[in-house]
């Protein structure tokens, strides 16, 4: 049985004004029913602290809800912030989609 996969793309900035639309699409999820959420950082071209905080909280909601967050496609203003504050360890961070659907194939 393949998991289900809701893939979020967020673009732009991902910060103080945008965290409250990121929260609600991450609620909105719970009520799907999927197994693995990626977000895909592809197009996001700056993160700050508020948007860091979101996707903590992001997390561990999903994580309550038996529901696993990935990311992929981080730029290197995002990559920095992430080993600053260590959540590198925390959120496994795929290269690109590809990647992440090669690994996820590789399990089924």
């Amino acid at each position: 049985m393949r998991e289900e996969v809701k893939i979020i793309k967020l673009s732009g900035n991902l910060n103080a004004t945008t965290s409250q639309e990121f929260r609600q699409s991450i609620t909105k999820i719970l009520e799907v029913g999927v197994k693995i959420v990626l977000l895909d950082f592809q197009d996001v071209t700056f993160m700050d602290s508020s948007g860091l905080g979101a996707l903590v909280l992001a997390f561990k909601t999903l994580r309550a809800a038996d529901i696993k967050l990935v990311i992929c496609s981080i730029n290197e203003q995002v990559r920095i912030l992430f080993e600053l504050t260590n959540m590198d360890k925390i959120f496994e961070i795929f290269p690109n989609q590809e990647a992440f659907n090669q690994v996820l194939l590789s399990k089924t």
